[in-house]
């Protein structure tokens, strides 16, 4: 018999609990505001190579293994009844297991507003076999705290929104932001409350193995704020019962500048992020091994940037939802920093008989709520994930590619108000986005279908790309990097030698497929295409910097070490995006 040692470090406290526990020795660390550390010691008689630790959250789980969804590939090991968060093979974390019997495992927790436990399982992940559980530990002094915020454009310039988790539903606890200049007097702004439910998911394994309750989700409007203005916030909840408050840290943001102000302006787009384990742990749908590193560059540069947009396929949850939880705290020290706009892509929405365009289930059944319940967007409806939005010089029209764009669609009509309603005077750099390459893509499998783009993609959406002159046209879903040549139907409409600047008439749309943020990459056809300027197999993000009215760099940077690997500039004058280009001019008359 071995003695579990349980430790909690928290402030200047020490406590230590002492229970008896066979062949198991577990402690665990209160750590920083979130966060914690927990170590499982294992020592057996018959150590196996097949031996794992899961991480369980909350700690009374169903450990049967009989919830085997045969033919659902969505379903994936460890095949138990409830999703374990993460897991480790213990002779990954202690190579000598095998010989000694004896391991040290180790995890890195957040805060999921419940309690965890440990669990040893034998039998690998298809045939899991429990050995051993701790108890439950509470490592964290407020499981219900307001966490990983996340901050969003709202539907006008002088609007932020603030999203963020708690474990406090309305009945408990009254949810707002306090916030103002620094040093200033601070003002309070009420927040809503929102959380989506197990049969709201449209199929499993979201609706069955992979739940998990997602406690509640907050957003409140800040207004009315002056633009290229510098605030501090935290978010707060007044407890019902005995008027006392709970708050977050603080944070700050830079507010955005009135729509067609010329200031120096930078913004980040990518897509296919995911998440990553800092601690080695696997996760389900565990296949973005760029994540981490696209999350530390931005951070890194976190002070030269002003917005980033995430075009789709955020944290690859496929219907584990405990890694939404995950993924909003792996991008926290981002997303509370600038607008963190997101997009939607397959592995958000798609699901069978659910309204998606296609009928897969990339989403794992999820078919979109916990997206659009975790990310704020000013869309009018964010069950359609289309929208648009401004920063400065710049006007975003985000399409959702993963409902019908084609001509004569809710969808298309929006898009094309959107591209309208631009004026190139104040906002001369206009951007479209979207998840599915709905332009040009040299990818392997687009290439065998003989394509180069997602079916039926451009059939209809480059009269209107032409038509109002869209500068970049940026696209996800395949996981690597490439740039075309400025082109309108299959034509490159600037010579091939010039790549690195381009000025003059706007007649033709650069399409950019930055889907490397992570996910494990894409093979580009062998076919070499005519409009194709440069590819990247690797992962990375492209930063656009505004200088002024007349000219943008355009900057492609890996992941690995943050450095340009592709880039190019544009400058020209407003007349060069009024001039008469071919499907692009406007009726005029020879009256006087």
């Amino acid at each position: 018999m071995l003695i579990v040692q349980q430790t909690v470090q928290h402030f200047f406290c020490v406590l230590s609990i002492y229970n008896i526990f066979p062949n198991l020795i577990f402690r665990y660390f209160r750590q920083t505001y979130g966060q914690a550390r927990a170590t499982v010691n294992i020592n057996t008689d018959h150590p196996s190579p097949d031996d794992w630790v899961g991480v369980f959250s909350p700690s009374n789980f169903n450990v049967s293994a009989s919830c085997q969804e045969v033919g659902n590939k969505r379903v994936k090991e460890p095949y138990i009844c409830t999703t374990p968060i993460k897991y480790k093979y213990v002779n990954y974390s202690s190579p000598n297991y095998l010989n000694t019997g004896k391991a040290t495992v180790d995890f890195e927790l957040i805060n999921q507003r419940a309690d965890f436990a440990f669990a040893v399982f034998s039998g690998g992940l298809s045939n899991p076999k429990l050995v051993k559980i701790t108890k439950p530990i509470s490592p964290f002094p407020n499981p219900k705290a307001p966490l990983y915020p996340r901050l969003a454009m709202g539907e006008t310039w002088d609007v932020m929104t603030v999203t963020w988790t708690s474990g406090y539903n309305i009945d408990e606890a009254v949810p707002f932001v306090e916030w103002g200049c620094p040093g200033g007097a601070t003002m309070q702004s009420p927040a809503g409350t929102f959380t989506y439910i197990r049969n709201q998911m449209c199929g499993s394994p979201a609706r069955t193995v992979g739940w998990r309750d997602p406690g509640f989700i907050h957003t409140s409007f800040l207004r009315d704020l002056w633009p290229n203005t510098v605030y501090t916030y935290r978010m707060g909840h007044l407890i019902i019962s005995d008027g006392s408050y709970v708050w977050s840290k603080k944070y700050k943001f830079k507010s955005p500048p009135v729509p067609g102000e010329s200031s120096l302006q930078r913004v980040v787009i990518f897509g296919d992020m995911g998440k990553g384990e800092r601690d080695g742990s696997n996760e389900y749908a565990n296949y973005q091994p760029g994540a981490l590193n696209t999350t530390d560059q931005l951070i890194k540069d976190i002070d030269n940037i002003d917005a980033v947009f995430l075009i789709g396929d955020l944290p690859y949850a496929n219907g584990y939802v405990s890694q939404w939880d995950q993924f909003t705290a792996q991008v926290e020290p981002i997303a509370s920093a600038v607008p963190f706009m997101v997009a939607s892509g397959n592995h958000e929405r798609d699901s069978p008989d659910s309204g998606s365009f296609y009928a897969n289930n990339d989403s794992g059944g999820e078919c979109g709520v916990p997206a659009e319940t975790t990310f704020y967007v000013p869309a009018k409806n964010r069950a359609k994930f289309w929208y648009s939005a401004d920063y400065g010089m710049f006007h975003f029209c985000i399409a959702d590619t993963e409902h019908d764009w084609r001509a004569g669609t809710e969808q298309y009509k929006f898009l094309e108000e959107c591209l309208a309603s631009v004026n190139r005077h104040k906002q001369p750099w206009l951007i479209f986005a979207g998840h599915r390459p709905l332009g040009y893509s040299s990818n392997k499998w687009f290439g065998q279908e003989g394509s180069f783009e997602e079916p039926m993609g451009r059939d209809d959406l480059q009269r209107l790309w032409q038509k109002y002159r869209v500068d970049i046209a940026f696209w996800g879903h395949v996981h690597n990097y490439e740039r075309t040549c400025p082109i309108y139907q299959n034509q490159c409409v600037k010579s091939k030698d010039q790549t690195s600047h381009y000025s003059g008439v706007v007649n033709g749309t650069i399409h950019v497929v930055a889907g490397g943020g992570g996910a494990h990459l894409n093979e580009f056809s062998p076919i070499k295409t005519v409009w194709s300027i440069y590819r990247d197999y690797d992962f990375g993000f492209v930063k656009l910097t505004a200088y002024n009215y007349s000219h943008l760099k355009f900057e492609y940077k890996k992941s690995s070490d943050g450095k340009v690997y592709d880039s190019f500039t544009i400058s020209r004058d407003y007349k060069d995006v009024l001039s008469c280009v071919h499907d692009s001019c406007a009726p005029y008359t020879l009256a006087s």
